[in-house]
């Protein structure tokens, strides 16, 4: 009984694991291209925390510099309430090219990120796989260099998210913060 048990339960970790396996890495990444400011246009996360706070999102800036080991620090910019709140994160490169480790101190969570594709001059699909004591979730990011992207691409960043198990309700096409016009970009 106890070695079936265990069998499952190996069963179930090399799935998970495999399932991680199948998000792609953008060929030929280039890490250098990626540093500068994005606009976190979409977001997707079958998380608790993404369900419970998704009415209060809005699009947030986030500057993507070199560290001086070659990780990257990833300081983000957003809206909370009637002021800008800032996180910083030092996400840890890994063996391959486009994927790299974050651990939260704030939350204990660990975090599998993955550049899945970028042009580097007009958007960036993250996908990151997120394990904590509680369990495990997905989130998708769609980043821009400016405020607008075409059509095509939020429809790319959509798909993409369905791909990953996450439904509607579970995407986000993040509102501007409202520093600008409308027309503006």
């Amino acid at each position: 009984m106890h070695a079936s048990l265990l069998a499952v339960l190996g069963l179930a970790l090399l799935g998970a694991l495999h399932a991680q396996d199948t998000i792609p890495v953008q060929s030929d990444f280039q890490q250098d291209k990626l540093m500068g400011k994005w606009y976190s246009i979409g977001l997707a996360s079958n998380s608790n925390w993404f369900k419970e706070k998704k009415h209060l999102m809005k699009m947030c800036t986030t500057i993507i510099s070199a560290a001086a080991d070659g990780n990257l620090e990833v300081t983000s910019t957003y809206p909370k309430g009637d002021q800008c709140e800032r996180r910083n994160s030092l996400y840890t490169k890994t063996e391959q090219p486009g994927r790299f480790s974050y651990t939260s101190p704030r939350w204990g969570s660990n975090h599998n990120i993955r550049v899945v594709e970028t042009n580097y001059d007009e958007y960036a699909l993250v996908a990151t796989q997120i394990s904590k004591s509680t369990g495990s979730s997905t989130m998708v990011l769609l980043y821009s260099r400016t405020k607008q992207l075409s059509p095509e691409r939020l429809d790319r960043f959509t798909q993409f998210s369905k791909e990953q198990g996450l439904t509607d309700d579970e995407i986000l096409i993040l509102p501007r913060t409202g520093e600008q016009p409308e027309g503006e970009a």
